[in-house]
């Protein structure tokens, strides 16, 4: 069995409670809160609870560590974690800077532990099949895609804890919610060569943006259009991914990006169509993404791969919201592979 641990008893952390106790060769082991009421309510049998990291690495009870921390801490304690020899894997956004991001790689490498980066929407069957289909080539040249969160984070939501809505903890719309849905924008339409973006604190009491939006360039030619907003009134809207091109045109949209909106291919019948929608639209959720990062991490430990989600992989995700920060921030576009050189240790 590969024994987990988890460091950050908040809301999500029962997420990675959930997936681990439904992975086989799984087993939940160890907790660590600095909040000891927080803590209680994840401590049962054979899970032991800890106030310090330290001492939870220390006691030798597990094998891998999920940190879910807020964000900003996530560059220590996955340091923390390297250096205990014990597995890493980290909420998104994996850090707030590439030179976090970098150095939780090289720890990861220097001690020889696997990493892997909680983006969970890869796994959704719709996302699943859009690949598919991008993989078989049924677009044809692609022309652009479009990326779009519309969703509601009210006043209380940030107010409910300090750090939420911070530069320096949160990293706002872009780092903490819509980096999901620019992980699949990437993994869909792969590298960028330009950004240009335009941010906002429009609604919300906030020091980080609640709105954004950007006009990408893949090194392909293909553009993207990207936006982002948490002030969208009364409830969480959309959360779409479209690809457009010469001989498809695909939309996954919903609340979240789990249903087929449209589905048109060159060669593709009426019959053959509605067959795809209506098997999504039968299990449009599939096995929950966490569970399915978990599993795999569990895999790679055992037969020794990098985990689908790596370190690096998160770090791409990372280096696309910095851009549109950058971009946002001076007025300019940014050409990522500029962005990346001016990072040490951020090129591929």
């Amino acid at each position: 069995m590969i024994r987990y641990g988890i460091v950050g008893c908040g809301h999500i952390a029962k997420k990675h409670v959930q997936a681990i106790a439904n992975v086989d060769g799984a087993v939940l082991t160890a907790v660590c809160d600095t909040n000891e009421e927080r803590l209680q309510e994840f401590v049962t049998d054979g899970v032991q609870g800890f106030l310090d990291l330290q001492d939870m690495l220390q006691a030798d009870l597990v094998d891998v560590v999920s940190i879910c921390t807020p964000s900003g801490l996530h560059k220590v304690l996955t340091i923390q974690v390297a250096e205990a020899k014990k597995h890493v894997v980290v909420e998104k956004p994996m850090a707030l800077t590439l030179e976090d991001a970098n150095a939780m790689i090289e720890a990861c490498e220097k001690n020889n532990v696997k990493m892997a980066v909680i983006h969970p929407n890869r796994f959704r069957p719709a996302i699943i099949e859009l690949r598919k289909q991008l993989d078989k080539g049924s677009f044809g040249k692609i022309g652009h895609a479009n990326a779009t969160v519309r969703w509601n984070r009210n006043q209380a939501y940030y107010d409910q804890a300090p750090w939420r809505g911070t530069k320096a903890m949160d990293g706002g719309v872009l780092m903490n919610q819509a980096i999901h849905n620019m992980d699949l924008m990437l993994w869909m339409m792969g590298d960028i060569e330009e950004v240009s973006s335009y941010n906002a604190t429009r609604i919300r009491d906030i020091e980080a943006e609640d709105t954004s939006l950007s006009v990408i360039r893949f090194k392909s030619g293909a553009l993207g259009v990207l936006e982002a907003a948490v002030t969208i009134y009364p409830k969480n809207l959309e959360e779409s991914l479209s690809i457009f091109g010469e001989t498809g045109t695909a939309t996954i949209s919903g609340p979240n990006a789990n249903w087929i909106k449209t589905w048109d291919f060159a060669g593709l019948t009426e019959e053959e169509k509605q067959q795809t929608i209506e098997q999504i639209a039968q299990d449009p959720f599939g096995i929950p993404g966490h569970e399915c990062i978990i599993q795999d991490m569990t895999n790679a430990i055992a037969q020794d791969y990098i985990p689908v989600v790596s370190g690096k992989e998160g770090r791409e995700a990372l280096a696309f919201v910095i851009a549109c920060q950058q971009s946002a921030e001076t007025g300019k576009p940014v050409r990522m592979d500029d962005l990346l050189k001016s990072h040490e240790g951020a090129t591929r």
